[in-house]
């Protein structure tokens, strides 16, 4: 899953960095409304965490922005504001859900869990496909309910392809979920990690679309 994560303090940003990095997220941090615009038109943004405390406009009007627009990428609010109206007016402009400051990362964490599968229609962490099935939760895919030994950036490949079955993804697209905007990525970097997952779950289960992408087969083929 590739989060954006719109915050100005630095300490904060950090530390939600750090905890969703260890847990194979893909993360990319915005300080302001102009980089988070930016951010979420021009890549394959799965879920926002936006402050609404930032120095250039104020979270709310960015979010009214978006959805006026037709951006509907999930929004979880992050905010110091404990008043209700507030809250609540987050929700009115488009927010998915909210979560006040101080919070445990571990809330923050189950929150994001819980706005993915009711994003993707899921009712629970589990992901199942004929015989593979994949925990979000506990970060752990099984093949034939035997435990595959998956590396983190195989994990959050296979991640991607199981929420989106049976589609066409185009490169561009996957790279942005695993790597967010980072730089300096070798050209072949998403084969190799393709290549290495068809030999831990079988070769079928992925079909390369020749200059466009992959396609995940619900069914191995």
């Amino acid at each position: 899953m590739f989060i954006l994560l719109v915050e100005d303090d630095p300490y904060i940003a950090k530390s939600i960095q750090l905890a969703l990095q260890h847990l194979n997220f893909s993360i990319e941090h915005a300080s302001t409304a102009i980089d988070a615009n930016y951010y979420i038109q021009h890549s394959a943004v799965d879920l926002c965490l936006l402050d609404l405390g930032l120095p250039d406009q104020d979270g709310l009007e960015l979010l009214a922005l978006w959805r006026s627009n037709a951006i509907d990428v999930p929004v979880l609010v992050l905010t110091a504001r404990n008043q209700t109206e507030q809250c609540v007016q987050a929700l009115n402009n488009g927010a998915d859900d909210y979560l006040t400051k101080p919070f445990e990362l571990s809330e923050l964490i189950a929150r994001i869990h819980a706005l993915g599968r009711r994003t993707r229609g899921f009712a629970s962490n589990q992901i199942i496909s004929g015989n593979l099935t994949l925990n979000k939760a506990t970060q752990k895919v099984y093949r034939d309910n035997l435990e595959l030994n998956l590396s983190r950036r195989e994990y959050a490949l296979l991640e991607v392809f199981m929420l989106h079955p049976d589609q066409v993804l185009k490169n561009e697209v996957i790279a942005d979920k695993l790597y967010g905007f980072q730089e300096n990525i070798e050209s072949n970097a998403l084969n190799v990690h393709v290549y290495h997952l068809r030999q831990k779950i079988g070769a079928d289960w992925i079909q390369t679309v020749r200059g466009v992408g992959y396609i995940f087969h619900t069914t191995e083929q």
